[in-house]
């Protein structure tokens, strides 16, 4: 989840009374991204993105405040449904406001700009259409500079079960729709959302007391989200996160909590390498080096290696340099070390070794995230600070509670201390994320060995060997061969050796 802030603007001219506003004209920045077939041949998609509703200014026909700091007009909105009716999301100013710049297939998001702090975009097809993802016997591959993130600040790039057309089919009272960016939902059921299915959620809001520009009303907006990477430069993971839903569905009560009982599963199953062992893998000068930009690709398996088969593995590979880094193994005592990708089996083995609640296999595991995928998905991009828990849960020790000795606790080297909002919005302001370079397509067709990394406008910096010396027999999912490859070509026993590209072979 990601918190939002919401800042209010002001003007003199006239705005339609309804959910979409006329004020400030809408152009959504452009990005570029490419569709891959087997053998690798790519072609470039003319994408754009667009800034999620709840950063955008919300007012009524004379252009007064709908939302003012924290608070909703009583005036205004005495009710959901009437405040849907009188209010609308205005057109954003991408880069003045809000930080947001992209260049050819390259997305810059800075943190603080003036007032406004973090952003949350979606990746579109048409100017009134997201794009929606099928990932099952897919791989997702994109470029990522994280060097400029610090403890307390995380780079997200995920997938949530939102509508093509941000539920503006579907809902009366929406007449803004994806193009202003409606229609948000995750795993976390988020109560901060102002507009779930076409009504607000002004009934009942409650300010936050740490926060001058947030809140929570009574209704959450709960689905499926998988998380192909929550990110700074101290920590890594990546989480599915499935729910017993299909497509958003408005929480209330005890259906918005957590546990085995709630629509979704907050905590998800997880990979994150440190907390699973590997303290030496990710971060600064390691063998995935956070300092400069690399290549992250998501990979993910169906039980019969169809495109409409049972998802059954999700596994993580990196590029930089030109070396393909296959993901770091398991190091937990009580766990097969040969572990290194998210599968029902891991996921119930890491619950059991960290002694946590296993919400994942009660709502539905893998087999949930699959079907989710199945019904299409809609690709957010995204930087922020955690006000609910100070982003520790990503790269220190979490829960605060708890030793920092007990099994799955320590996360990063993050200091307990850290990642306060006030001190890394007040220290930090110039942070930063850069995604570039989004491929999608059949397994080894997005990536090769020996390709450069192009980085985006943080720079490539200098190149260093990252690779680890070859084995004489490769694991399974391991590289096997391809174009410029010297690692072993034998694999283990129960796998072969099967080429997907020109530039790569795995064992499968």
């Amino acid at each position: 989840m990601q918190r939002s802030v919401l800042i209010a603007l002001s003007a003199a001219a006239v705005a339609y009374a309804q959910q979409a506003g006329t004020i400030t004209a809408e152009t959504h920045p452009t990005l570029q991204w490419s569709q891959c077939t087997a053998g690798g041949t790519c072609t470039t998609q003319n994408g754009k993105v667009v800034l999620d509703a709840n950063w955008r200014w919300l007012h009524d026909s004379s252009g007064t405040n709908c939302y003012d700091g924290n608070t909703w007009s009583a005036a205004k909105c005495p009710d959901d449904v009437t405040c849907a009716q009188n209010c609308a999301l205005d057109g954003a100013d991408y880069t003045g406001t809000y930080g947001i710049t992209s260049t050819g297939n390259s997305l810059r998001l800075n943190f603080v700009t003036a007032k406004n702090v973090g952003s949350r975009v979606y990746l579109m097809d048409t100017d009134t259409s997201y794009h929606m993802f099928n990932t099952l016997n897919q791989e997702f591959t994109f470029d990522v500079d994280v060097s400029h993130l610090p403890c307390g600040l995380n780079g997200a790039l995920y997938f949530s079960e939102m509508a093509k057309d941000g539920g503006m089919s579907t809902q009366p009272n929406n007449k803004a729709g994806a193009k202003y960016g409606t229609g948000y939902c995750d795993s976390q059921c988020p109560r901060d959302i102002k507009f779930i299915n076409g009504k607000a959620n002004s009934e009942g809001w409650a300010p936050d007391s740490n926060s001058a520009n947030t809140g929570k009303g009574q209704n959450g907006a709960c689905c499926s989200e998988m998380d192909i990477w929550e990110a700074n430069s101290m920590a890594t993971a990546y989480t599915p996160h499935p729910c017993k839903t299909t497509g958003l569905e408005a929480c209330t009560g005890d259906t918005c909590s957590g546990g085995t009982t709630g629509l979704c599963d907050p905590a998800g199953c997880d990979f994150n390498s440190f907390r699973m062992g590997d303290e030496t893998f990710f971060g600064a000068g390691l063998t995935v080096d956070s300092s400069r930009p690399f290549t992250v690709v998501t990979q993910f398996f169906t039980a019969d290696n169809s495109t409409t088969g049972k998802l059954s593995e999700i596994r993580r590979l990196y590029v930089q340099d030109g070396e393909v880094i296959q993901n770091s193994k398991v190091n937990i005592a009580g766990m097969d070390s040969s572990l290194d990708s998210i599968t029902d089996n891991f996921c119930t083995s890491q619950k059991k070794a960290f002694g946590d609640t296993d919400t994942f296999t009660a709502h539905g595991g893998l087999t949930a995230m699959g079907q989710a995928f199945a019904r299409g998905m809609v690709l957010v991009l995204s930087i922020w600070d955690d006000y609910a828990a100070n982003m520790l849960w990503l790269d220190s020790d979490y829960p605060t509670t708890a030793s920092a000795s007990s099994p799955g606790v320590h996360r990063g080297n993050c200091a307990p201390t850290s990642g306060l909002p006030t001190d890394v919005e007040s220290k930090s302001p110039d942070a930063y994320v850069v995604y570039s370079n989004i491929k999608f397509g059949p397994h080894g067709s997005t990536f090769k060995a020996g390709q450069s990394n192009p980085g985006g406008p943080g720079g490539p910096g200098n190149p260093t060997t990252t690779s680890s010396a070859p084995q004489a027999t490769q694991t399974k999912y391991g590289q096997c061969g391809g174009q410029g490859y010297s690692g072993p070509t034998v694999c283990a026993s129960g796998s072969t050796c099967k080429q997907q590209s020109q530039w790569y072979s795995q064992c499968l």
